[in-house]
């Protein structure tokens, strides 16, 4: 049967100077303990009234680099008055020994893409912020996006962000493959961004027109998941520069992830695309670096 609409409760007030699509993003830091380990990117994403931090799957564990975290946390604004106030919210990786994420795998691997479901009751009161939803999602076949269409990365390039109102920034990119194919028969498809470490999990989003934009505060359609910078193994570093080309997985995966009755800690799989990922970050043909 057709999933029925939940009613959404209203939206928290925004600063009038503050692009609604920056309150999507949030700061991903990840520990083993009290050991600081990495910096990333990720944002939020409801459906039915639940809500989910997305990221990249390499961020909350990267076997090939023995990055094996138990904890995230991600800043959330506390006050619509004043963005400088702010505080960490940790979210625990495992419980009782299983990982608490959920992932998408499909017969050629996993997808490098990992929600995690907020408790709303332990969310501090006063919480501002914005989120994707389903009606947000740019689906192959259901858009026009052409090669060259503009686009934007919302994230934290090596943790750069507006300290004082604890914003995060945007970097300009394109369409640099087909979109809606899976490049290379794997499940995302390559934007040409300048891009660094630490943007692993950005929402890529391009700005929808007409009537039903014009009435949203959130007028983007979320195309991907930002993953990892693509370079080439045999590149001269002395005489050519990097591609600057990089994968993201389709954002339609989001819908599979979320489904009500999926429970934490699983692989999710297949998708109604085919055939999707590869192994975490390591993309073959041209090398990845996750980002």
């Amino acid at each position: 049967m057709p999933e029925a609409p939940a009613a959404r409760a209203p939206a928290p007030p925004v600063p009038t100077e503050v692009e609604p699509l920056l309150l999507c993003a949030a700061r991903v830091s990840t520990f083993l303990g009290r050991q600081s380990l990495t910096s990333a990117s990720g944002f939020l994403f409801e459906r039915d009234a639940r809500l989910f931090l997305v990221t990249s799957r390499h961020v909350v564990v990267d076997e090939p680099s023995k990055h094996f975290p138990d904890r995230v946390e991600i800043e959330l604004h506390t006050n619509a008055a004043n963005l400088a106030e702010s505080t960490g919210f940790s979210m625990l990786l495992y419980k009782d020994g299983k990982s608490v994420w959920r992932q998408g795998r499909d017969a050629a691997g996993e997808i490098d893409v990992a929600v995690l479901e907020l408790d709303r009751s332990a969310l501090p009161d006063g919480m501002v912020y914005r989120a994707f939803t389903p009606a947000h999602l740019g689906k192959p076949g259901q858009v026009n996006v052409e090669v060259g269409s503009a686009l934007l990365i919302v994230g934290f390039p090596l943790g750069f962000h507006d300290t004082l109102h604890h914003l995060p920034v945007v970097r300009q990119a394109i369409i640099a493959s087909s979109f809606g194919m899976c490049f290379q028969g794997e499940g995302y498809f390559l934007t040409d961004a300048r891009t660094h470490r630490g943007t692993s999990g950005a929402p890529v989003v391009m700005r929808r027109d007409g009537a039903d934009a014009a009435r949203d505060d959130l007028p983007w359609l979320l195309l991907g998941v930002h993953s990892a910078r693509l370079d080439m193994g045999n590149r001269d570093l002395a005489a050519d520069e990097s591609l600057g080309l990089n994968s993201a997985w389709y954002a339609d995966i989001l819908m599979t992830l979320t489904q009500p009755g999926n429970a934490p800690g699983g692989t999710v799989g297949p998708s109604a695309r085919s055939p999707q990922p590869a192994q975490g970050p390591q993309i073959p043909g041209p090398s990845a670096s996750p980002s």
